[in-house]
């Protein structure tokens, strides 16, 4: 377990802000609302992964003990200087402690499982907890989703080694799941994903690894169904979306999950 950042104790909710908000000044009043959160902090640790351009805005300062900070995504090189790109350097002085990598919009933007096991690595190395997404565009009869989530997993952790596997929180998104209108997949059928991700780690490493990563799910997370997903799901925390950028709602699934 990365015990740093998650005992094992607590559930892990990530609030990813995407490109919003538009202005500093809503993102400055999000946060101000969200550091008004009554949440069991013996519980929960809530990260907020804002547009990387708000970072140093939101976090120098901050001395509550609420919410840390992480990134969307990170440069997959830190020695060239990519135009566009943000290196890891710059993370850690911007104060984050957490990398999202490989989320399914990245993927979709042409990002390739060898390029997410770079990233995983240099995170890592980095002293830093990556998260790192997997999840099916599409559900089957024939099981052909199962076999693409354990590809991603095999490819993705290439460069994890059994020591350093257990510094890597995992997230299940699937995709047909996620964006307005949808529906969270059900707690019964993310339950056996979970099992289902947990033996394709026992095949890589071992059982005794594999029960000790933490597993993640996002996609339609709101405040009605995050206590059923948590409780039933099995799941290790959230990755939410669009709802994190409602303080007000974001707020109720904090104190939700911290009454798990």
């Amino acid at each position: 377990m990365p015990t740093k950042l998650l005992p094992k104790n607590k559930k892990l909710i990530v609030a990813n802000w995407k490109m919003n908000p538009e202005n500093i000044f809503e993102a400055r009043k999000i946060f101000s609302l969200l550091k008004k959160s009554n949440f069991n902090l013996k519980k929960v640790v809530a990260v907020i992964c804002p547009p990387v351009i708000f970072l140093n805005e939101l976090s120098t300062g901050y001395r509550g003990k609420k919410f840390i900070f992480g990134s969307q995504d990170v440069s997959l090189d830190n020695k060239k200087k990519y135009t566009g790109e943000t290196g890891i350097s710059i993370l850690k002085t911007s104060g984050v402690r957490l990398v999202i990598v490989g989320h399914a919009e990245r993927r979709a933007l042409g990002e390739t499982n060898q390029s997410v096991a770079v990233k995983i690595k240099n995170v890592i190395s980095a002293g830093l907890t990556p998260v790192l997404c997997v999840g099916e565009n599409r559900r089957d009869l024939d099981g052909t989703y199962l076999r693409f989530v354990e590809e991603q997993l095999h490819e993705s952790l290439k460069k994890v080694s059994r020591k350093d596997i257990e510094k890597v929180i995992l997230a299940y998104e699937p995709i047909w799941a996620i964006g307005k209108g949808r529906k969270a997949i059900s707690t019964h059928e993310l339950h056996q994903m979970t099992l289902f991700i947990k033996k394709i780690l026992s095949a890589i490493y071992n059982k005794k690894v594999a029960m000790n990563v933490p597993i993640l799910y996002g996609g339609s997370i709101d405040a009605d169904n995050c206590e059923e997903i948590i409780n039933k799901g099995e799941v290790s925390g959230l990755l939410v979306g669009r709802a994190s950028l409602n303080p007000y709602i974001f707020s109720d699934i904090l104190k939700k999950v911290s009454s798990v």
